[in-house]
C-alpha cells in the first residue's frame, strides 16, 4: 500500500461557491463569509503555523444541522474543518485546502448527568472549565486539562491530555462514547454508558485523536469521578534537572499514589516567577498534587519528601490553602504565557514529546543541553509522570537561520524522543507540524492507517492535510 493516491493540497475540490448557496438556505445569517471571522478560523492564537482560513463558517447548532452541512459539503466534494475553541497548536483547524469551518462552539449544553453512573454527556462545544463549573455542586469533576480553555470534543479529537494524567489518565481513557457525523453525513454512535464493552470493534478510540479526518464529533458521554476530600499540592526544587526528573521516575516506580507531578526547568520557573508573581527559587522544580483522606494525603507526602530528598530536595513547601493551591496552579496553566514573556516581539512555538518514564531524565536532561547548544530560547515544562514534557521555542520568524535552527531543534527532538521509543507528540497531536514524522514512529502502521482514512473518506474532505503530510 502507498499514501500517494490521497487528494493532495493541490488538486482541485468541488466549487465551494454552489455548495455556500445551499448552505445559505440551510443556515441563513449562521452561515458566514466575512474575511474578518474567517481569518479568526484560520489558525488559532497559540499556534506558529500560518493562518489559512476557510471560505466560509457555519456555526452549527445540533448533531443534526451538522449532519446537513456535511451532506451538502460531501455532494459538492467541499472540505470540511471542525472549529471548537481553536486552541489546537499543530495547525489542526487550518483550511489547506479553503472549504468550509464547521464551528461548534454554540452546542455548548450539558445533555445528561447520571450521578449514579458517574457520567455525563455533553455536547461537542462545552468546555472542560464550564463542565467543572456545571458539576460543582455535585460533588463530581471531569479531570483532565490542558493548558488551554479547550472543548471538550476538541480535547477527544487530539487526544489531550494534561496536569492529571499521571492519576486519572488521558481523553482515550475518559471517552465512555460518541456521537459522530461521518464523511457522508451518517450519525453514528460509538456505544453505550456501559464502562466497557466486548462488542466489535473500538470505533471510539478510532476517532479518538482523528483530528476531525473521519468525522466530526458532536457529543460526547465522560467519565467523572468524585471530589476528593483533601487535595494537598506542593513545591519542591532540585539543583539539577537529572535530579528533578530521577525523583519522578523513583516516585511513579515505587507506587506514590500522586495525583499530579510536573516538571518546570529553571527557565521556566523565572518566568513563572515574574508573570504570575511567584517568589520560587530558580531552580528545576516540581509542582505536586495529593489527592485521598487527610491521613492518607500525609502518608503520601511523607513519602515523596524522602524521595525528593534523596535526590537532594530540601525546600519541600506544602501549599494546604485553597488559594495557595490554586496560585500555584494558575502559574502552572500560565506557563506558556510566561514562556511567551521571555522574549517579548518574537515568535513562539511550543512542541512536545513524550517517553517511557524510564528513559524520561535522559531525554529531557539531553533536550535541555541541545536548546543551550542551539542558542534558543525554549524553557521546559512537562506532565512528569508520565513522560510527557514540552519546550516553548522563541525566535525571530523573519530570520532564515532562526527558522532553520528552530526547524533542526524540532527534527532532533521528535528523533531523541523516537530513539528512547516515546512518540513525537504526547497530546498536541500531528496535524501540519508533525505530519513528517509518522513514518519514523510507526512505520508501514501509516499505510493502514491511510487505508481507514481512505475507506471512510475517499473524497478527502475530512480536514485535508492533516496527519498524513508534512
Amino acid at each position: 500500500m502507498t499514501t500517494n493516491n490521497l487528494k493532495s493540497y493541490s488538486e482541485d475540490y468541488g466549487e465551494v461557491d454552489l455548495a455556500i448557496q445551499e448552505l445559505k438556505q440551510l443556515l441563513g445569517e449562521k452561515l458566514v463569509v466575512s474575511a474578518a471571522v474567517r481569518n479568526q478560523h484560520g489558525g488559532g492564537e497559540v499556534t506558529y503555523h500560518q493562518s489559512m482560513p476557510p471560505d466560509a463558517v457555519a456555526f452549527a447548532s445540533s448533531t443534526a444541522q451538522v449532519s446537513e452541512i456535511v451532506k451538502i459539503c460531501a455532494r459538492h466534494v467541499v472540505p470540511i474543518i471542525p472549529y471548537g475553541a481553536g486552541s489546537s497548536l499543530e495547525g489542526q483547524v487550518s483550511a489547506v485546502n479553503g472549504g468550509i469551518c464547521i464551528d461548534l462552539s454554540e452546542m455548548n449544553q450539558v445533555i445528561q448527568l447520571n450521578t449514579a453512573d458517574l457520567d455525563v454527556t455533553v455536547g461537542a462545544g462545552l468546555t472542560r472549565q464550564e463542565l467543572n463549573i456545571y458539576l460543582r455542586d455535585s460533588g463530581l469533576f471531569f479531570p483532565i486539562d490542558p493548558g488551554a480553555e479547550a472543548t471538550l470534543a476538541g480535547m477527544a479529537a487530539t487526544r489531550a491530555s494534561g496536569t492529571n494524567a499521571v492519576r486519572y489518565g488521558t481523553m482515550r481513557d475518559n471517552v465512555v462514547n460518541m456521537t459522530v457525523v461521518m464523511p457522508n453525513g451518517e450519525v453514528i454512535k460509538t456505544g453505550g454508558r456501559a464502562k466497557k464493552s466486548a462488542a466489535g470493534y473500538d470505533l471510539a478510540r478510532l476517532l479518538i485523536g482523528s483530528e476531525g479526518t473521519l468525522g466530526i464529533i458532536t457529543e460526547l458521554t465522560l467519565k467523572l469521578y468524585g471530589i476528593p476530600e483533601k487535595i494537598l499540592s506542593a513545591v519542591c526544587s532540585f539543583d539539577s534537572i537529572q535530579q528533578a526528573c530521577e525523583a519522578v521516575i523513583l516516585t511513579i516506580q515505587t507506587g506514590v499514589p500522586i495525583a499530579r507531578i510536573e516538571l518546570l526547568d529553571e527557565v521556566q520557573v523565572g518566568a513563572c516567577n515574574s508573570y504570575s508573581k511567584l517568589s520560587l527559587q530558580v531552580k528545576p522544580t516540581l509542582f505536586i498534587e495529593f489527592h485521598g483522606s487527610e491521613n492518607y494525603c500525609a502518608e503520601q507526602v511523607d513519602m515523596f519528601k524522602d524521595i525528593a530528598a534523596e535526590y537532594g530536595s530540601d525546600d519541600f513547601k506544602a501549599a494546604a490553602k485553597t488559594e495557595e493551591r490554586n496560585l500555584l496552579w494558575k502559574a502552572r496553566h500560565d506557563a506558556y504565557w510566561a514562556g511567551c514573556d521571555l522574549a517579548p516581539g518574537l515568535a513562539h512555538l511550543s512542541t512536545d514529546v513524550c517517553v517511557p518514564i524510564s528513559n524520561f531524565a535522559d531525554c529531557v536532561t539531553q533536550t535541555k543541553q541541545d536548546i543551550i547548544d542551539s542558542g534558543l530560547i525554549g524553557p521546559i515544562v512537562g506532565h512528569a509522570g508520565d513522560g510527557n514534557f514540552h519546550v516553548l521555542l522563541s525566535f525571530d520568524e523573519n530570520c532564515a537561520e532562526d527558522n532553520k535552527k528552530m526547524q533542526h531543534f524540532l527534527d532532533r527532538l521528535a528523533t531523541r524522543a523516537l530513539h528512547y521509543e516515546g512518540t513525537c507528540t504526547g497530546e498536541h497531536g500531528i496535524g501540519l507540524g508533525k505530519a513528517k514524522y509518522m513514518f519514523a514512529e510507526h512505520g508501514a502502521g501509516v499505510n493502514y492507517m491511510f487505508a481507514i482514512k481512505q475507506a471512510l473518506d475517499p473524497d478527502n474532505i475530512m480536514n485535508p492535510g492533516k496527519i498524513f503530510y508534512g
